[in-house]
């Protein structure tokens, strides 16, 4: 395999997270609480909505781009292995502008409480798809693996949101 097969391999499954037997969206999911963990940590907390939101574009749009690969690569229509498209939907799903806020996402628990009901919120939208995910999903190639994830995670920020503001 070429070294460009490898690396793209290595990111559209999310460095091996998308080769799990089982549940690989879940697996999938992960690493994205991997990077929102990550920016928490290494960056103030004003930036992390916009951390969040720039990975998810740049990493929505080589998605997107490598789909067609991936598909010649695993050798069907949308393959399990590809999770990075669940990376993409979580980071905006988490990128509520304030997850330390709110009675919920309190300190010292805030920040788990947050990543933690994002986590099920965009597993529930991924799995139910509600419209438009559906629909998005029958795009071809890499536009319809990532942009329904893109609405589920759209729909999860909407929750994460109204939670926010229910509780807070």
């Amino acid at each position: 395999m070429k070294p460009i097969d490898r690396l793209h391999a290595a990111l559209l499954s999310w460095f091996g997270l998308g080769l799990a037997p089982i549940a690989s969206g879940t697996f999938g999911t992960l690493g994205g609480v991997g990077l929102a963990i990550l920016f928490l940590q290494a960056a103030p907390a004003s930036w992390f909505m916009w951390l969040c939101l720039a990975t998810a574009l740049v990493l929505g749009v080589y998605g997107a781009a490598t789909g067609d690969w991936s598909e010649r690569h695993w050798g069907r229509k949308d393959p399990g292995e590809f999770v990075l498209d669940e990376v993409v939907g979580y980071l905006i799903a988490v990128a509520w502008v304030a997850p330390l806020g709110g009675q919920i996402f309190a300190a010292p628990y805030g920040p788990v409480a947050h990543l933690t009901i994002a986590f099920f919120v965009f597993r529930f939208f991924d799995i139910l798809k509600p419209w438009p995910c559906r629909q998005l999903e029958r795009l071809p190639g890499g536009l319809g693996i990532v942009v329904d994830d893109v609405a589920a995670g759209v729909w999860s920020w909407l929750v994460m949101a109204a939670l926010y503001h229910f509780f807070a």
